[in-house]
């Protein structure tokens, strides 16, 4: 599920029996027999393939690109670019030389979705665990300050995040009290709201669980179980909000269909503004 307009995509060149053709992948929109998730492939596009993968090097524009081989079965050459940089999947009898080929014929294409990637990196957790690290909360930057108190406790503000902590100077115990208190937080605020779309929709009741994945925002099982990444309470809340809409929806569509899509818009008007806007943070995945 591609979002409108976006210019990114997989390039697919098919070099046996002509010129080269490239094309971008189409958004899978078929009906899933399993769990249906809210990963990267399913916001920008792209639906990797399973094969034999390996590490090679080209230079491209006078600088040196490292990219994933992946030996596949499929007709053509695709070109995908993520947080992890890029991965060439190619059919069992095209050559390295056919292969670097084409990524040479891509070459402004590549450099630019690299520099664009590496751009939306970004810290959301503090490196270091003292007064004055940035952390990411909400969509806002926040600067963390930490206390010695005998009680611990944490707030935020507009502009801090506050930490109490009976061991303030040990950077390890305040990371991992705040990481329990972000994952409570997370916990809190996207429930009620998981509870509040599925009545619109179901009778069911869903089960809510907090998941640790690095590479999708939530999923929905066909039993009806729905996780959603904690990461969500870095995101602004509306987009968060979104994440969850997308999810319930799956309790009464399990695809990505266009009914799928109409019942997310009716628990989220506007939902495809959202699906560009989260472009920009799908850097917090691997945070």
């Amino acid at each position: 599920m591609s979002p409108p307009g976006r210019p990114k995509g997989e390039y697919r060149s098919a070099k046996r029996g002509g010129s080269p053709i490239c094309a971008r992948r189409r958004a899978a929109t078929k009906r899933r027999p399993a769990d249906v998730l809210l990963r990267l492939r399913d916001i920008f596009g792209g639906n990797p393939d399973r094969g034999e993968s390996r590490l090679r090097r080209i230079v491209i524009a006078g600088r040196d690109v490292d990219y994933r081989l992946v030996r596949a079965r499929r007709r053509s050459i695709g070109m995908q670019i993520d947080l992890s940089g890029l991965t060439v999947r190619a059919p069992r009898w095209v050559t390295i030389r056919e292969i670097e080929e084409t990524l040479t014929e891509r070459t402004a294409w590549i450099v630019r979705s690299l520099g664009e990637w590496q751009a939306r990196r970004r810290d959301v957790l503090p490196r270091e665990w003292k007064t004055g690290a940035p952390i990411l909360y909400l969509g806002r930057e926040l600067a963390l300050v930490v206390h010695p108190a005998r009680v611990p406790a944490i707030s935020a503000d507009l502009l801090n995040l506050t930490v109490l902590h009976p061991a303030s100077d040990d950077e390890q115990q305040v990371a991992a009290f705040v990481a329990r208190w972000l994952r409570e937080e997370a916990q809190r605020m996207l429930t009620p709201r998981v509870t509040e779309f599925a009545a619109r929709i179901t009778p069911a009741s869903p089960v809510v669980k907090l998941s640790n994945a690095r590479s999708e925002w939530g999923s929905c099982t066909h039993k009806g179980v729905i996780r959603l990444n904690w990461r969500l309470v870095h995101l602004p809340p509306h987009l968060a909000l979104y994440i969850v809409a997308h999810e319930v929806a799956h309790l009464v569509e399990l695809n990505h269909s266009s009914r799928f899509w109409s019942v997310v818009e009716t628990l989220f008007p506007g939902h495809a503004a959202a699906r560009r806007a989260l472009d920009e943070w799908t850097a917090l995945l691997e945070a």
